[in-house]
């Protein structure tokens, strides 16, 4: 492996330990304040980080601002309607998540989140994009793996459970789209306009649908400046930067990752504990989404 690629995975698994912490930030952050304010505050201080980097048109950045190189350069308009789109399932996939931490750990929603990685190959199917014998046995280590998480079986889930497994198939499509979009259009203004459409749709939602005090903002500054700042600015960064030179296989299962920090952080800061039966499914549902990139890893060696 050369350097730069290991330098590639170590920016990832660091982006996956920031994801992943930022579960207790998202639990912390809800008793004061309601999920959709929490993430209409959350994705406007993230875009607004990395809004001023639009400005840096030197060394990586040159390279992150610009668009790929292609005979028609994209249009305005492309990046709009892509960015919209981007935003849309960045919004349902990030509401889901909020409002499922209500209800569940900050470890069992990590876990849970995490298989979007599993469902990426599965949605892939209606692209036409293969899928071998190892994808289905992945899917079938995470559904045992969710059956034994989840306190009443997946034919009964926990309401905060469900919320996050219906955000993961959010998650899943937001990843495909994305990996499709920056295919033509630059990575930068994409994520910057993706988080203000986020965080725009999140703060008509908590106007309608929540009260927002200023007290309780306050109160709640420290979660939502590592929510922001870390997890969407940092992460989301070092994510772009990383994937510059990791193959989309073990950058996925390397992001994966983010659901043992989710865990760590859960006991280490909230005292959340989990049962061996929740700890077997923990591993099955981890273990189901490597299996599920090992074909796409067999594909896209060099």
């Amino acid at each position: 492996m050369d350097k730069n690629r290991r330098n590639a995975h170590l920016l990832l698994m660091l982006a996956a330990a920031i994801w992943g912490f930022a579960f207790v930030a998202q639990r912390v952050g809800m008793r004061h304040i309601g999920p959709l304010t929490f993430n209409g505050v959350r994705f406007a201080l993230g875009a607004g980080a990395l809004a001023p980097l639009l400005l840096i048109r030197r060394g990586w950045f040159a390279t992150w601002t610009a668009p790929p190189v292609s005979e028609t350069p994209p249009s305005r308009r492309e990046l709009l309607v892509g960015s919209l789109g981007a935003g849309l399932l960045l919004f349902g996939g990030s509401t889901l998540q909020q409002v499922g931490v209500i209800y569940t750990t900050a470890g069992k929603a990590g876990f849970i989140t995490s298989l979007y990685v599993v469902f990426v190959p599965l949605l892939g199917l209606l692209w036409g994009h293969a899928t071998g014998g190892r994808t289905w046995l992945g899917v079938l280590a995470a559904a045992v793996g969710l059956y034994l998480l989840s306190a009443r079986g997946m034919g009964s889930l926990d309401r905060g459970d469900g919320l996050v497994l219906i955000g993961a198939w959010f998650w899943a499509g937001h990843v495909l789209l994305v990996g499709h979009l920056v295919q033509r259009l630059p990575a930068l203004p994409l994520a910057v306009l993706q988080f203000t459409v986020c965080s725009v749709l999140s703060l008509i939602g908590a106007l309608i649908l929540e009260t927002i005090r200023i007290q309780a903002l306050l109160a709640t500054t420290g979660p939502i400046l590592y929510a922001g700042l870390m997890s969407v600015g940092v992460a989301y960064t070092l994510q772009a930067i990383g994937q510059r030179h990791a193959r989309p296989a073990p950058a996925a299962i390397i992001l994966s990752f983010e659901a043992v920090f989710a865990a760590l952080g859960g006991w280490l800061i909230l005292s959340e504990g989990m049962t061996l039966r929740g700890m077997i499914g923990a591993a099955l549902m981890l273990a189901g989404a490597i299996l599920a990139q090992a074909d796409r890893s067999q594909l896209s060696r060099d």
